[in-house]
């Protein structure tokens, strides 16, 4: 197991951070990313959908951070999804990559500030502290069951991510219940993504082997005029 994967312990998961500490104007902001590039987690977006791809290593290790981000109120979760390491086949030309920002929103972070705010993150004098999180065993999702996408997730809406789009990165905002909900979604699609998938015929989005799950019900998206979540396991990526 190396020191880039969300590695499963007794204990719960533990993944390997960086943490960094930058102010704008007379706000400080505390932001979490993963200690090595995503080799294997990208999220594009195609007309009105986002659509996230993840091999089991680096999805599960998105899945790890979505839940960091449910147990860092004070903190942003950024993902640098926009440049994979590995190309990703069967992308359409016409999806647009994009960077994630899991904000809690007690951060009452503005994404309009997060250009310059991203900018002094990349300084190469930028601070940087290396350190291990842990997500203990209770947070840890059990099989996730399919959303019933017809029916809205909750009447007053208390649990949904919010989005808003800046500088090239969506932002997904909400509460700890609404971060802990969407990540067993997530996980599930690093389970049901077998290896073993890579070496037959694979389609993107086909059905000869597709393995995904949305996050969202449909109402919920129609009454704000959001786009779907779509995160889908990617065979190719695990040859």
């Amino acid at each position: 197991m190396t020191a880039s994967r969300a590695a499963l312990t007794r204990d719960g998961l533990r993944l390997k951070i960086t943490v960094q500490q930058v102010r704008l104007g007379d706000e400080q902001y505390r932001v979490i990313s993963p200690s090595k590039p995503l080799k294997n987690g990208a999220l594009y977006k195609f007309k009105d959908s986002y659509h996230m791809y993840v091999d089991r290593t680096d999805g599960r290790r998105i899945g790890a951070l979505w839940l960091l981000a449910a147990r860092s109120p004070r903190s942003l979760v950024y993902l640098p999804t926009r440049t994979p390491a590995k190309d990703l086949e069967g992308v359409h030309e016409a999806e647009m990559p994009f960077d994630l920002v899991l904000a809690h929103r007690a951060v009452q972070f503005r994404p309009s500030q997060w250009k310059k705010l991203r900018a002094r993150l990349r300084a190469g004098n930028a601070p940087r502290e290396l350190r291990t999180a842990s997500v203990p065993v209770r947070d840890l999702p059990a099989d996730a069951p399919e959303i019933d996408y017809a029916s809205p997730s909750d009447p007053e809406h208390r649990n949904l991510l919010h989005q808003q789009v800046h500088a090239e990165t969506l932002f997904l905002t909400g509460s700890t219940a609404a971060f802990k909900e969407a990540a067993p979604h997530i996980f599930a699609v690093t389970k049901d993504g077998p290896p073993a998938a890579a070496t037959g015929l694979y389609i993107s989005g086909g059905c000869n082997y597709h393995v995904c799950r949305s996050l969202y019900h449909w109402p919920d998206l129609d009454s704000h005029g959001w786009g779907q979540f779509h995160v889908e396991f990617c065979p190719s990526w695990s040859r």
